[in-house]
């Protein structure tokens, strides 16, 4: 089938090759339409991610062809850095503690979640292949290598969703667990399918002990040669972690090289990276759990490039009648064997209920690993079913890197895990001044005790202090407006006077403020008023300058650490 969104550009918006000023003006498009679409869909409640990769697809090989296929591959290196990236954030997660605490969980979920889609969309494949060819070597063949490679889970689209929405809680660790180890199982079990499949059909595939040996080979490797980058960049880290900039530098500096050690040595890149990020987290964590948030930060427009480049990968104008109904049994079938193994494997070794509910929701997505064994099908078994693997693989990601993200959405919030990886500065850079008055009526409030009158007596407003929590009064005039505060350190100054103190009035004892906030003020913001003018109390007036409350530093200080208390509680009820 013909692609009719091919000519709508002049050719001169077809980059088929890149010269140095193509390339940063590809970059800026890429990086501009990936935003504006990651944006857009982040506002219709729908995973970023699948904004970045349609946008990849409109301009890519099943849309415009903005990006032709060799420019494609030009910036191969892109997702290279992204995967590696990627990996070295997971590999942060995978704490020694939370592997003692879950690894059991794991192993036993990993197991059925690649085994059970493997056998479902084996049996599948080869029932409507024999049905419709009648040959049963080919379609045993298909069935088989199918299924291997539908057990991977793509970690990229996967572990962008969970950041995006800061999850926390058991499932949440259990997705980067499977995500982490998903790749190892997928390889064995498709050196298996190709070592059955190869004297069927005549492939080319090496003998089962030659694979395993060379599986073993990547798997070790690339965590060998990960835990040395790591081991430098610890020490090296030990050093200098307070200077941002150059940890920065170093951490950049010592995945590139890594990456591209493994690359050189036909290792496993993500593999490699998550081992360096395991590496940091465990041997090292007070000098550089820094270095993973300074990362993060650097990885947005990576992130970007990378999903918009898998949409431009992506052509489904390739794909035949029959292949296309062959791909949708395939995601079927895998999203059915998914479920069922992801499930009975939690259930097997009690894992959480929110885990065993929701888990199924989360494993959709596949892209790197599964693609990169559709091309070793599509050489070990070029003159066979190899091209006919390599068409059903990319029709099918097409399908699942677009479900797959907003079905882990749906997973982590039904979970109730959005929203709860987050720390003090996090909480504190999302509230507003106006949050606080709606939450907690003991800060401040528009009905606060906290406000009085320039008539009040001091009689009445020392038993305003002895009955109420706040340590400071905002004093405001017969017109409602703004006229002082009064605190209670400067009250004792007062009391000292004598019996005379007694007859005086707020309007007698108040001190001008030195400064004041609006409702909208944000809390970094209050934080800074409250150094910057060496005050403790703050009052808040409205749009018309009239007192609504007053912001104390201490009650906001109780505010900030009860919030991470409550999402705390919040997590360890999820585990149970």
């Amino acid at each position: 089938m013909q692609n009719p969104f091919a000519r709508l550009l002049p050719e001169a918006f077809h980059f088929s090759s890149l010269n140095a000023g193509q390339f940063v003006l590809l970059l800026g498009l890429i990086l501009f339409a990936g935003t504006a679409g990651g944006w857009l869909f982040k506002k219709l409640k729908i995973p970023q991610v699948v904004g970045y990769i349609v946008i990849g697809i409109i301009i890519g090989s099943s849309g415009m062809h903005i990006l032709e296929p060799q420019v494609i591959s030009a910036l191969d290196p892109v997702s290279t850095i992204s995967l590696s990236l990627i990996g070295f954030l997971v590999g942060a997660e995978l704490k020694i503690t939370t592997i003692k605490k879950y690894g059991k969980q794991f192993v036993s979920i990993l197991i059925f979640e690649a085994v059970t889609p493997a056998l479902v969309v084996g049996i599948l494949v080869f029932l409507a292949v024999y049905l419709v060819t009648r040959n049963t070597a080919h379609a045993l063949s298909l069935g088989l290598l199918l299924g291997a490679i539908c057990s991977a889970t793509a970690p990229a689209a996967t572990t962008d969703v969970l950041a995006e929405y800061r999850t926390r809680g058991p499932l949440t660790t259990t997705v980067y667990g499977l995500v982490a180890m998903d790749d190892a199982v997928a390889l064995i079990l498709y050196t298996i399918a190709s070592t059955i499949a190869s004297p069927l059909i005549g492939g080319k595939a090496l003998p089962a002990g030659i694979q395993l040996l060379n599986i073993a080979k990547d798997i070790f490797g690339s965590i060998l040669l990960g835990g040395f980058f790591g081991f430098i960049l610890t020490v090296i880290l030990r050093f200098i972690y307070k200077d941002e900039a150059r940890s920065l530098c170093f951490a950049l500096a010592s995945l590139f090289l890594c990456t591209g050690c493994a690359q050189a040595l036909n290792l496993d890149n993500i593999l490699a990276a998550m081992s360096t990020g395991f590496f940091l987290v465990n041997f090292a964590p007070s000098k550089t759990q820094s270095v993973f948030s300074l990362v993060s930060k650097f990885t947005p427009p990576v992130y970007v490039l990378f999903f918009v480049l898998v949409g431009a990968k992506l052509n489904v104008w390739i794909i035949t009648p029959f292949l296309g109904i062959l791909a949708l049994i395939y995601v079927l079938g895998r999203t059915a064997g998914k479920a069922i193994g992801s499930i009975f494997g939690a259930w097997l070794t009690k894992a959480p209920k929110t885990v065993q509910k929701y888990l199924p929701f989360c494993l959709l997505s596949q892209a790197g690993v599964a693609i990169g064994l559709s091309i070793a099908a599509g050489n070990d078994f070029a003159d066979s079913i190899g091209p006919e693997i390599l068409l059903i693989i990319t029709a099918t990601t097409f399908i699942v890197q677009l479900i797959g993200p907003v079905f882990v959405k749906i997973g982590v919030s039904k979970a109730g895990e959005c929203g709860l990886n987050v720390t003090i500065e996090d909480i504190k850079k999302n509230t507003r001044v106006t949050d606080i008055i709606v939450r907690n009526e003991k800060i401040c409030n528009y009905d606060s005790p906290a406000i009085i009158s320039e008539n009040e007596s001091l009689f009445n407003l020392l038993n305003k202090f002895s009955h109420n929590q706040n340590l400071n009064y905002v004093v405001k005039s017969a017109e409602g407006k703004l006229v002082g505060i009064i605190t209670l350190e400067h009250l004792k100054e007062i009391m000292q006077i004598g019996e005379f103190a007694e007859s005086m009035l707020a309007m007698d004892v108040l001190t001008p403020a030195p400064v004041i906030c609006k409702p909208s003020t944000t809390l970094p913001d209050a934080y800074k008023l409250f150094e910057d003018y060496d005050t403790d109390a703050i009052p808040i007036v409205d749009a018309n300058d009239e007192p609504v409350g007053i912001l104390e530093k201490a009650a906001i200080d109780h505010y900030l650490h009860t919030q991470v208390i409550n999402l705390h509680r919040k997590i360890e009820e999820l585990d149970n």
